[in-house]
Order: structure tokens, then C-alpha cells, then sequence
């Protein structure tokens, strides 16, 4: 087998400026201390060939397309049981992986929230998280409070890992070209474990402020605690997009304390 065909369905776009794509794996940081580096969506294997060459980590792939996993059979024999055909939104991470580990990809744009959000669902194995996503969604990622980039993702996000944008990568880059710009981001773990708060409240909190992001707070978490229960903190009356991440760990704290 030459080569794989892009499905419109997987969202496929490869990468095929190896210029990019050894920026993209040299941002890794395995002196971080993980020893596994997961990529998910290789395609053809751009960034696995470089991946493969590198001594400080050991290599996984895995891709929900049998037509890629033959590919990289054929391209890659040792690799043997590392790669995996599946859907890495379903992947069992402990049935793999004991220990903390990066995840790269260049990701399909159709399932870019989803991939982010399967991240924070292992949060406590991934320690960083280099990756192509739609400029858009990698600009959301990043963004401070205040403007309409930020959101659930961007609170979500920036609760758990330090959030960089690396660069941007143009639509020439890739077979078939997408239509929009990509941007490459990098997500570093916290040191902190936990937030320092309920963190399932927390989520809700983020979640049903950002729902009705147009209301102020004490609108728009009238679902989550009554407002009789409010009590008079300024920041119920602030939209969602004012608040900053220990904002909201602040007062998931005192809604915990209402409930």
C-alpha cells in the first residue's frame, strides 16, 4: 500500500509539510517525565516518522481508519500491539497505560472539542498535549477572559494545564487542503492535581454560565442554586466571560457552601 485516501467523514486533512511537522514534535518536553507519547489520527504517518526517531519516549499510535492502520503496519512493523485501531474517543487509557503520558496529533477538526474534552477525562494520566487543532478552536483554548473566544473549553482548559499557542499553519500545508487556518497549541498539566473545589460542581458551574453567557450570573445559574440562595457576591452580576478560572473555583466554592 502507497499511500491513504482522506475521508471528508474522519475529517481527514494530512499533513504533509515535514517543516511543521517537526516543530509540532519538537515541542514535545518529555523531560516533563513521561516516557509515552500517544498520537492519535496518523494518517500517514508525517509525524510518526519523526515521533519513531526520538529516544526520550516510546510511541503509540492509534486511528479509527483500518485503511491507515494497514498503512502504518506496513510502514512501521515494529510497532507491533502500540498501534491501535480504535476510536480514541472510547479509548480504555488504563487498559494501556499505567503511567503519565503526552498526546500529539494533528487532530480531525470534526471532533476537536471532543478530543479536548477526552483529555480532561484523563487528565490525571495526560501531562501534555501538543496538537493541531482549527485556529479558532486553538485560539479558544488560549483565551483570557473578557472576549468572545473565551468559553467553557477555555475555562476548562486553563483549570488544568498552561495553555500556549505555538503557530499557525496554512491550508497549503495539508492533502486535501482544509478551508480554514490550523493552529498548534500546547498544554502543560498543572502542578496542582486538584482544583480547589468540588470539581464536578465546578464543571456545572462553567458549563451553565457560559449556556446563557448573554445573562449575568445570577440569571444564568438560576438552575444550579436558587437565587434566594445567591447571597450578594459581585460576581453574580457579571457575565461569564468577565470571570477568570480562580474566579469560578471561588464561587463554586460558596455555591457548595449554599447548596
Amino acid at each position: 500500500m502507497s499511500s491513504v485516501r482522506a475521508k471528508k467523514h474522519l475529517g481527514q486533512h494530512f499533513l504533509t509539510d515535514k517543516h511543521a511537522a517537526a516543530r509540532i514534535v519538537g515541542a514535545l518536553r518529555p523531560q516533563l517525565g513521561y516516557r509515552t507519547v500517544l498520537e492519535v489520527g496518523p494518517g500517514m504517518g508525517v509525524l510518526s516518522d519523526i515521533l519513531l526517531r526520538q529516544d526520550a519516549y516510546q510511541t503509540w499510535l492509534i486511528d479509527v481508519d483500518a485503511e491507515s492502520i494497514a498503512y502504518l503496519k506496513q510502514q512501521y512493523p515494529q510497532l507491533g500491539p502500540r498501534l491501535i485501531q480504535g476510536d480514541f474517543l472510547k479509548l480504555d487509557f488504563s487498559a494501556h497505560f499505567n503511567d503519565g503520558l503526552a498526546v500529539i496529533g494533528n487532530f480531525p477538526y470534526n471532533i476537536s472539542s471532543q478530543i479536548l474534552f477526552k483529555v480532561l477525562d484523563e487528565r490525571h494520566r495526560v501531562r501534555e498535549v501538543v496538537g493541531m487543532f482549527q485556529k479558532e478552536v486553538a485560539e479558544r483554548c488560549v483565551a483570557p477572559p473578557g472576549g468572545k473566544e473565551y468559553g467553557i473549553l477555555s475555562v476548562l482548559i486553563q483549570a488544568y494545564y498552561q495553555a500556549e499557542y505555538l503557530f499557525t499553519v496554512k491550508a497549503g500545508a495539508f492533502n486535501p487542503p482544509p478551508k480554514v487556518l490550523s493552529g498548534v497549541i500546547r498544554l502543560t498539566r498543572n502542578a496542582t492535581e486538584e482544583l480547589d473545589c468540588d470539581e464536578t460542581l465546578f464543571t456545572r458551574v462553567v458549563k451553565a454560565a457560559f449556556n446563557q453567557r448573554r445573562k449575568t450570573l445570577r440569571n444564568a445559574l438560576a438552575a444550579v442554586v436558587p437565587k434566594d440562595r445567591m447571597g450578594d457576591n459581585p460576581l453574580y452580576d457579571l457575565r461569564a466571560e468577565r470571570l477568570s478560572v480562580a474566579d469560578f473555583i471561588s464561587l463554586t466554592n460558596e455555591i457548595s457552601e449554599r447548596l
